[in-house]
Formats: structure tokens, sequence, C-alpha cells
């Protein structure tokens, strides 16, 4: 199959770098390490996306986990139209938001009061500032390469199989923040122990994603969360859980419902907004009391709340509690990766598939099973980059980057399944 044509999308890009820096508003989007131009969306519906040159796509990015119901759901947008007619936002309470929270403390159980937020990166660092002020203590520790936004104590670099002290990642990160964050190999529960046996009176809280999905699908050990539960409730740290990307999408109450364990946090967004921005921080009251205004931790946020986010959220979850939603998905997501393992096995490739609900990723490395972020970082980044460009020119659009987590939506059908799996076929025998 020959190059699409993206002519559209190369024009549109070059004038996009004038005005933004490298031409997009967040980085993985430039298909910068992919060796070509971003390609430019016009439009989406269902499991679906078109570019500005007019070429279709079935998409597994579904904006980064947002959309499990697909793009334009009827079912979203009419009950957001409505709220539109009303305003888009109003800077003070409403009885939507009252709604949303009650019903967020009734699927988890582990959360007795919310607070929204409109991003992920804005609830992350809000529940961290929140253990801090809940314990008096200023460490925390953080596992490498689970991702928990830009903030700048979050922003440290993974080390290599061991503990690393305060090395920022990003440059403009205060060195003096970061050397507060402790960055650990995830799974590796030996090396969580001894850090916390010498760190414990100095932490704050452990922040996790009980399956990280920011450097790729990778699965806890069994029993590597419930250690990590035992230990932070015997050291009178705060364990929080970072599900803004399991949320909702894993199970209707998330990893903390697959695995049975309660954090003292949960930090969610994507799906809880039904495709609008939004983030959302909760868990034991005791906690959350303590922020303003009934408490001395401040936290604040113009948009917070928006009845427009807020709808569209609600809308979203009560579609997912009915009909056996999630047993519709896991056929659909088995069914995919049965297939793609199938290919794998043909054409002998040195690939690893890992998934979890609607969440996968394919690791082009020999290793059988990743563990961590070392051995995600074994992974053939060009090899991949060359499948990736295969299956977009075959009308597949994945995750532009090895390290991240691809999305399947209710809208995917058997017929999205079956042309994926033959497209990957095609696109790894020719590699």
């Amino acid at each position: 199959m020959k190059n699409l044509n993206l002519k559209k999308s190369k024009e549109y890009f070059r004038k996009a770098k004038k005005f933004i820096p490298g031409g997009v508003n967040s980085p993985v989007r430039a298909f910068k390490a992919l060796g070509m131009d971003p390609v430019f969306i016009s439009k989406a519906k269902g499991a679906h996306i078109y570019d500005v040159d007019g070429n279709g796509y079935i998409d597994y990015v579904m904006s980064w986990g947002p959309l499990i119901l697909g793009h334009a759901d009827e079912r979203i947008i009419k009950p957001v139209a409505r709220i539109l007619k009303k305003g888009t936002s109003f800077g003070a309470p409403t009885k939507v938001e009252t709604k949303l929270a009650q019903l967020i403390t009734e699927i988890y159980p582990s959360i007795e009061k919310v607070r929204l937020t409109s991003s992920g990166t804005e609830a992350a660092m809000s529940a961290i500032r929140l253990s801090r002020g809940f314990t008096g203590r200023e460490k925390i520790i953080k596992f490498q390469g689970c991702y928990h936004g830009h903030a700048d104590s979050l922003l440290v670099k993974a080390g290599s199989g061991s503990a690393t002290f305060g090395v920022p990642s990003s440059a403009g990160v205060n060195k003096n923040i970061a050397q507060d964050t402790i960055a650990l190999p995830f799974n590796n529960i030996e090396k969580f122990e001894e850090v916390v046996a010498k760190e414990k009176n100095n932490l704050a809280c452990v922040i996790v994603e009980p399956i990280p999905a920011n450097m790729g699908v990778v699965l806890p050990k069994p029993g590597f969360l419930k250690k990590l539960r035992q230990v932070t409730n015997q050291n009178g740290i705060v364990l929080i859980f970072d599900e803004v990307i399991t949320g909702f999408r894993v199970a209707l109450g998330g990893a903390q419902e697959l695995f049975g364990i309660r954090p003292d946090l949960t930090i969610l967004g994507k799906i809880l907004g039904g495709g609008f921005p939004i983030g959302a921080f909760g868990g034991k009251a005791e906690i959350m009391s303590l922020l303003s205004p009934d408490g001395p931790v401040y936290q604040a946020g113009t948009l917070s709340g928006n009845p427009v986010a807020v709808e569209a959220g609600l809308s979203t979850i009560h579609i997912l509690m009915k009909n056996k939603f999630y047993d519709k998905m896991k056929h659909l997501s088995k069914a995919l990766e049965s297939g793609l393992r199938q290919v794998i096995d043909r054409t002998a490739h040195r690939i690893t598939l890992q998934g979890c609900g609607s969440l996968f990723t394919l690791f082009f490395t020999g290793k059988k099973e990743i563990l961590d972020y070392d051995d995600v970082s074994t992974c053939n980044v060009d090899t991949f980059s060359i499948f990736f460009r295969e299956m977009l020119w075959r009308g597949i659009y994945l995750a532009p980057s090895q390290f991240e987590a691809n999305f399947i939506s209710a809208k995917h059908s058997q017929a999205d399944v079956e042309k994926t799996v033959r497209s990957a076929e095609y696109a790894l025998r020719r590699i």
C-alpha cells in the first residue's frame, strides 16, 4: 500500500510550528520519534477518526482514554447540548457537581469525599499537597515509569533498577523540590521496604499507578499492591492510587475494585469527564476535611466542576453501569488480543503483548514479560516506529509512542478487530 496523502496535515503542521512550541499542545502528538509529521484530525465518529486530507482510521487512541463510549456518542452529546444552552461555566456551585461527587463515592468505597479539578495533573499535585498537610512530612515515593502529570515534584528521572533521589527529568524543575521525591522501580517490593525503613518518618505519601499505562501497560506482580497497602498502613504513610487511566476503564471501580485494595486517596480523570477536561481526587473524610475552606490545605480552580464536563461524566458513568458493559468490553478486547498474539506467533517477531481490560500495548522486545521501566527500556523503538507507520498507512491509528497504552472503545466492532489483525500481520511481514 502506498503512503497516505497527508499534504494538508503537513501544511497545517508547518503553520502550527510558527505559533505553538513544537507545533503541538502536548508533546506525544508531534510524532517526533516516528520519523514523520503528525496527522491533523478534522472529525470523528464511533471508533473512527478522519484527518484533514480525508483519510479515515480505526482509532485506538480514543483521545488517550476518555472515550470509552467512542467518539461523538449521541447519549453524551445530547445532555451536553442541553447544558450548553444554560451556560458553560458559572464559577459557583451547581447541583450536578454534588450528583457526580455522590456517584463517585458510591462506586469507589475508598472515597468518602471528593474534590473536582480540571485535569489529572492538578488532581495529583493537590493530592500530594494534601498528604503533606495531613502527615506533616515532606518526602514522597513514586515509581519509575509511572506518570502523574507534569507538576515539579513528580518529574523525577527514573533510575536503573535502584532508588533515584531527587534527579529532575525536565529542565526548569527546582532541584530542591525534586529532592523530596524518591523514585523506585515498579514491582520491586524489596527496594520499597528498604527505602521505607530508612525514610518512614519523612514520608508523606506513596503515589502509584496500580496498573501503569504511561510506559505501556505493565501489570503489578501478585501481592505487590497489597504489600504497598500493608507497609503504608503500618507507617502512617498516605497511599495514593492514580487511576486517571484505569478508573472506570479496567472496571467500573477501577484497579482498586480488581485487586480489592482501598487506598487513602484516589486520583481520577479522563473517562470521568466523558471527553471533556476534568480531574478529581478523593478519599478518607479525615484527610479530605483538611482542604480549604474547611481546613488549612489550599486548593482551588476557576473551572473546577464546570457543568459541561460534569454532565458528560454523569451521562457516561450511568451508561457504564448498565447492560453488562464490561463483559462486552472484555469479549472485544480478548478477541483483539487473541488475534494479535496469533499474528506475532506466525510472523516470529520479538514482541510482547500486555493488556488489562480494554488497555493493551505491543512491546517490541524479546522479554517474555514486562515488569518495570527497565524492561520497557529494552524495546526497539525504531522497529516500533516502522510498525506504527505501516499500520497508519493501512488505516489503523495506534498510540504514537512505544511507551503508551492503546484503548478500545465500546464502538469498536468485530470487523474493526479483524481489519486490525490483518493489517498487523501485513505490517509485521514487511518489517
